[in-house]
């Protein structure tokens, strides 16, 4: 058997390469963008032809990967907690099409939000969408777990979610692979008609869907990700993907005799879980994220046996570890000693030599004769500029609502209404806020700070490098309006007296501040 170190995010990419997949579609997003730049520098996805560039934001890499299986390949689809949020309405769909070859799609869940705006549990959308969901507890169960998927697929003819968090993605073990297999012949599908999502043909493709619940709930009872572990005593513990990793930690370190289901395949296995439940007196609910089975085992079970997240045995966020389970397990621990920090806690900032810095000083310096003086930021490094010495951004919300949430404010009166957006979050999704502000004639400035890569998730390329002009020319914006400035600091009075201009113009506006990213500079070196 081969065996690599792999992050778990590589152990999904090799997995997948292993499985015969055709492409992988992507946005880049923390704590998933690994996935796909390990299959982009893989020598075995290159002699095989497999499709691996980034996508323009996560629906559009949804519904290509739906079209390569459609066309009877597997395909892997990638992307953060958040970016399902963008993919979602494909994502909701394909469950009542189906799919013709395999389709799986991760969704690496980011608990204690390191790198996203909010906690949200990808599970809950597996659960609306009413497909299969694997929670994988380790590095290679990870890998296991995704060569079962793309089976698990095709037989059901439906997609498959995975779901990491952070800690899981982020952290290496060894990981041993199993002989690949060659991809699919193209052969696409030939039963049409559940693809037409008329409401006649959604109407048949969602009663096939609930029929395929009964199989579901089958599958999980005998699924090898779902099983056992003996123990005495009255209380016991049923955990979920990484939970069941430190729920093992924590009773092999105490040597403790304490009885664990461990479930990671959904939906739940019913017959499995009443089994367990009905022999113990108490049972900790240990799962990473949302309390989203523990609500569902007090409605199975009733609430008096059940501890977890809800009544805060466990914190109700962030992200579990050993100790907490282990205090949870009524196991004294020495965590509660006091680490004297021997390091100053320093806030993030931009790099040195970032063009976003003097884009900052010159924004700020433009300001600085207005009342108002708010400014809609977006996702991205730049949203940096919200912190000292800056203190130049207002807010910071989602991919894109920098020129909507701009165009907004405008539409309520506010002036200037000014947003900061990057290269790749435009093509992301600023694009259609601004196509909206330019119907409206709304008098909004968007400032796209242009250093031609998608620098926050480690350089990958950016969907319209070298076409921002082009694109806000194409969808009407006025030619003498779309101005383009060097953010460096021996331009700074131009700069300011550009932004002035703009933000003095009763319409849309838009200024391309282009310096390449410094970190990318130095990677050609």
């Amino acid at each position: 058997m081969n065996k690599q170190l792999l992050l778990g995010a590589e152990a999904i990419a090799q997995a997948a390469l292993d499985a015969g997949i055709s492409g992988v579609y992507a946005y880049p997003g923390t704590p998933s963008t690994e996935i796909t730049q390990f299959i982009q520098q893989s020598l075995q996805a290159r002699d095989s032809g497999v499709r691996s560039k980034w996508s323009a934001n996560e629906k559009t890499a949804y519904e290509a990967a739906l079209g390569m299986s459609y066309a009877g390949k597997r395909a892997l689809v990638c992307m953060k907690h958040v970016g399902l949020n963008v993919a979602a309405d494909a994502f909701m769909n394909s469950a009542i099409t189906g799919v013709h070859g395999g389709l799986v799609v991760v969704v690496a869940d980011d608990p204690s939000m390191h790198s996203s705006q909010n906690e949200q549990d990808s599970r809950v959308y597996g659960k609306f969408a009413m497909i299969p969901v694997l929670e994988p507890s380790n590095q290679q169960e990870t890998y296991d777990i995704v060569r079962y998927a793309f089976d698990l697929s095709e037989d059901i003819k439906l997609p498959v979610l995975l779901r990491i968090p952070t800690r899981l993605s982020h952290s290496r073990a060894v990981v041993a692979g199993a002989e690949a297999i060659p991809q699919n012949q193209l052969a696409p599908t030939q039963e049409k008609n559940r693809w037409i999502l008329l409401p006649v043909n959604a109407r048949k493709g969602y009663h096939s869907l609930l029929e395929k619940q009964a199989q579901l709930i089958i599958l999980s009872e005998f699924s090898k990700f779902n099983k056992v572990i003996p123990g005495t005593g009255d209380k016991a513990v049923i955990a979920f993907g990484i939970a069941y990793n430190y729920v093992m930690e924590v009773i092999r370190t105490y040597n403790l005799n304490i009885p664990v289901l461990k479930l990671s395949q959904y939906p739940l296995p019913e017959k499995k879980m009443s089994e367990f439940t009905e022999k113990y007196r108490e049972i900790l609910v240990a799962e990473e994220g949302y309390p989203v089975y523990e609500e569902l085992l007090k409605g199975f079970f009733g609430d008096t046996k059940f501890r977890g997240r809800l009544d805060s045995t466990l914190p109700r966020t962030g992200e579990l570890s050993p100790n907490i389970l282990a205090k949870a397990l009524g196991v004294k621990t020495n965590d509660e000693q006091a680490v004297p920090s021997i390091v100053a806690p320093r806030p993030p900032m931009l790099c040195k030599g970032c063009s976003h810095r003097d884009l900052f000083d010159a924004l700020v310096g433009a300001m600085e004769s207005y009342p108002q003086r708010h400014v809609f930021g977006d996702i991205g490094c730049y949203t940096l500029g919200a912190l000292s010495p800056y203190n130049a951004i207002s807010t910071c919300v989602d991919m894109g609502a920098s020129v909507t949430m701009a165009k907004g404010a405008a539409d309520a009166g506010l002036f200037p209404a000014v947003a900061v957006i990057g290269d790749s979050t435009f093509t992301h999704s600023g694009i259609t806020g601004l196509l909206d502000a330019v119907n409206d004639k709304s008098a909004v400035t968007v400032i796209i700070s242009d250093n031609g890569t998608t620098a926050m998730t480690g350089g990958q390329d950016s969907s319209g490098s070298g076409k921002y002009y082009d694109i806000c020319k194409g969808i009407g914006v006025d030619e003498s309006h779309i101005r383009e400035i060097v953010p460096l600091k021996r331009n700074f009075e131009e700069n300011v007296r550009v932004m002035k201009e703009e933000f003095e113009y009763d319409g849309v506006s838009v200024i391309i501040s282009r310096r390449e990213c410094v970190q990318r500079i130095k990677s050609k070196e």
